[in-house]
């Protein structure tokens, strides 16, 4: 598994989540030896990402770093606007 595999991963669930499907950005950053997949949904679609109290992120972050953690990598889920 890749960092593109696990991106692909994440939009894939992230299109059974929110209404407009067309507007999920996935893009990567570099923080030292960590990468950064940034998600980004309509502004309407932000809490049916984050979930009550959160719990659908964590479950995510917790998907993104189970896979990280096979490949020996370090990988973070950070969800924007």
């Amino acid at each position: 598994m890749s960092v593109e595999n696990i991106k692909t991963m994440i939009h894939k669930i992230t299109e059974m989540l929110v209404d407009e499907r067309k507007k999920i950005t996935i893009g990567e950053e570099a923080r030292g030896d960590t990468t950064i997949i940034v998600l980004s949904v309509h502004k309407d679609d932000v809490g049916k990402v984050i979930g009550r109290g959160g719990q659908t992120a964590k479950a995510l972050r917790a998907l993104v770093n189970a896979a990280a953690t096979r490949m020996g990598e370090k990988v973070l889920l950070e969800i924007r606007e």
